[in-house]
């Protein structure tokens, strides 16, 4: 019961738009990143390929996120919350994503792409939720 209750602090249903820009941020990072190493011609010969690409960081992110409470009431009430709950959040999901990919997943986490991956995560995902308030 006790984990019920934690959760539902950390999921508020007004979070569903936050929760979708996040995945929308991510996935664009994540597919403009391989756009840097590999040609749009690879990517339709190998359709699958972005997949790989993108499950390691995804997965840390929905195994992070919520705990952090990146979707919970604190996040949707101003960007001044929001943003760096959102970073506070992606910080150990990219560590848990990097691992991911190294271990389970094709590719490497090596010290440069990892430095990349947080700081681009962070602005990224940071930038999208200043955006959403500002404009919300």
């Amino acid at each position: 019961m006790a984990d019920s209750s934690f959760l539902a602090t950390r999921l508020d249903r007004d979070a569903v738009p936050l929760a979708i820009g996040d995945l929308i941020a991510l996935i664009v990072l994540l597919t403009v990143g391989t756009l840097n190493h590999v040609t749009v011609e690879f990517l339709s010969a190998n359709p699958l390929y972005l997949l790989g690409v993108y499950a390691p960081f995804l997965i840390g992110w929905a195994l992070v996120a919520p705990l952090i409470g990146a979707y919970s009431a604190g996040a949707v009430e101003t960007a001044k919350s929001s943003v760096p709950l959102v970073i506070r959040s992606w910080i150990p999901a990219a560590v848990v994503g990097l691992a991911l990919r190294h271990f389970v997943f094709r590719g490497s986490a090596a010290l440069t792409f990892a430095v990349v991956m947080l700081v681009l995560g962070s602005i990224a995902l940071g930038g999208w939720r200043a955006l959403y308030f500002k404009l919300r």
